[in-house]
């Protein structure tokens, strides 16, 4: 059984997420929150598979909770997917640096929900490569200082892109670099001529020394190192 956590101010729009998930056999909605602080509560006590998060809500605002969600060793197998209005909210960008596992617009239709939902439970990235290099994209190329990586972005590594380099070695540095250009591990495998096995457990070794909490942090790292950089990376 996944279970879910519904985080959005709106009742309306919980009402509606709801009765869509609890229709899907072997999904159960646990928890609901209006706001930041409680979406956060309830993780704690619940420790659900998927937070579905409204990143507009009063007091602790949805990038505050994902930051403090992920930051959280006790809730790592807890997994944020932010539900959005608009694809192209410049917040989406912070959110998937955060932590978050990818986004869903709210008019989303119904299969493509549950579909969203069993794919994050699993432990797999939601975003398509292209989705996310184009979110990715958008904010790195007018957003030269977003921020440090370290604590306050929810991503558990060194604050310099410098120094994550440093963690690695040249082999998973071009693991990351192809990461970041959206290849899965059967194309890493073939860029590099290594079996898919082999690639997977590099991407994996990867992910550990960063602190990655999955690909989709992969990516984001690789553009703020340097080893992509907008427009480079394949279409």
């Amino acid at each position: 059984m996944i279970r879910v956590v519904l985080a959005d101010d709106q009742s309306l729009v919980r009402a509606g997420f709801r009765m869509l998930l609890r229709s899907a056999e072997g999904i159960e909605v646990v928890g609901e929150a209006e706001h930041g602080g409680a979406a956060i509560a309830l993780a704690r006590e619940l420790r659900p598979d998927v937070v579905l998060m409204d990143l507009s809500m009063p007091g602790v605002d949805g990038l505050t909770a994902i930051r403090r969600i992920t930051a959280d060793p006790a809730l790592a197998g807890v997994r944020v997917v932010v539900l959005t209005t608009w694809a192209e909210d410049e917040n989406l960008y912070r959110a998937l640096r955060a932590g978050a596992a990818g986004f869903l617009v709210k008019d989303i239709e119904p299969a493509d929900l549950l579909r969203a939902v069993r794919v994050v439970a699993a432990g797999e990235s939601l975003l398509a490569p292209a989705v996310t290099r184009a979110v990715i994209e958008g904010f790195v190329a007018r957003a030269p200082d977003p921020g440090p990586p370290g604590g306050g972005a929810g991503l558990g590594v060194a604050p310099a892109a410098a120094a994550l380099l440093d963690v690695l070695t040249g082999r998973e540095r071009e693991v990351l670099r192809l990461v970041g250009r959206g290849l899965s591990n059967e194309e890493i495998a073939d860029a590099l001529a290594v079996s898919p096995l082999t690639a997977k457990t590099h991407v994996s070794r990867t992910m550990g020394k960063l602190g990655a909490r999955d690909r989709v942090r992969l990516v984001v790292l690789a553009y703020e190192c340097g080893l992509v950089t907008p427009g480079s990376a394949r279409s």
